[in-house]
């Protein structure tokens, strides 16, 4: 059982090995094929650089504020979105209003909204969280409203018929119905968050991760640049890991799929049952023999017809 995860495990450590070594290889050789690798930092300078780095407040000032921007733009999008997504989907009058206003606003890219942030709102910490929210709010939005069209309406309609009301319907068929593409628009959206609170940060931002790669790159200390993006993949893949985990929690009702290698599953077969409950049970037994005698005499009588 713990045979395979232990080799999965290894696969990936090697996976990542082999990719820093390269990139070690790379850039301590200078190659200059076509691509540039001597302008790249080697792994021992970025391994340097952020030991520096994690011994300074600044580091941990930065991280904290990107953080907490993050996660409240996120919450806000995720509340957000959920409710609207529901409200689309159950209501043709809130579809009617609603829809075409949010159709024309998301094709627009998050980050073009810095503009609109930096005059709408009188701080720029307010304005990172406004660009944050919209990044997630409509991948939450759009999963949300197909998650709850696609339930099938017998589940609304056996609720109806026992009494239940609308509520009931939304606490007990609609909300966990839905959670599994729900979670679908959690996972996008935390990783869209990223990208534009970076690139707000970038921009308009003082202090968080997004700032300080931005200020290494002005200054061409390359290293800290690498520094900035490794600690923006690190905390990517933890918030994303973590709302993953949270949806399989809460949606431990829903049959999983295991992998098996090759291809084999190991589905027990019931072929051997027969024998043995026909040595058991010689009413068992008799049964294929009426079973034959009766189709005999359907067929002749049929014949005869």
């Amino acid at each position: 059982m713990t045979r395979w995860p232990l080799a999965r495990y290894a696969l990936r450590t090697a996976s990542l090995t082999v990719f820093l070594g390269l990139w070690q290889l790379l850039t301590s050789l200078d190659v200059n094929l076509w691509l540039r690798f001597s302008q790249f930092p080697t792994v021992t300078d970025v391994a340097r650089a952020f030991a520096d780095r994690l011994s300074g407040s600044d580091y941990w000032t930065d991280l904290t504020d990107s953080l907490t921007r993050i996660l409240t733009g996120f919450a806000l999008a995720a509340v957000l979105g959920v409710a609207t997504g529901m409200l689309v989907a159950r209501s043709r009058l809130a579809e009617d209003l609603l829809g075409p206003v949010l159709e024309v606003i998301r094709p627009i890219p998050a980050i073009a909204l810095v503009p609109v942030a930096i005059l709408l709102f009188p701080s720029n910490e307010q304005g990172i969280v406004f660009i944050t929210c919209t990044a997630a709010f409509f991948p939450v939005l759009v999963s949300t409203r197909h998650a709850v069209r696609a339930l099938t309406p017998v589940w609304e309609e056996a609720v109806r018929t026992m009494g239940g009301g609308r509520l009931r319907i939304l606490g007990s068929v609609i909300l966990p119905g839905a959670l599994p593409g729900i979670f679908g628009g959690l996972s996008v959206g935390i990783g869209v968050s990223w990208i534009c609170v970076i690139s707000a940060e970038m921009i308009s931002g003082q202090y968080g991760v997004g700032y300080r790669t931005w200020q290494d790159y002005t200054v061409v200390n390359y290293p800290g640049v690498f520094v900035g993006m490794v600690t923006i993949g690190v905390l990517g893949w933890i918030t994303s890991t973590a709302v993953e985990l949270l949806g399989r929690r809460l949606t431990r009702w829903l049959p999983r799929t295991s992998y098996v290698p090759g291809g084999r599953a190991g589905v027990p077969r019931p072929v051997a049952a027969a024998p043995l409950r026909a040595e058991r049970d010689p009413e068992y037994q008799a049964q294929p023999e009426q079973q034959g005698h009766k189709d005999t005499e359907e067929a002749r009588d049929e014949h005869l017809v």
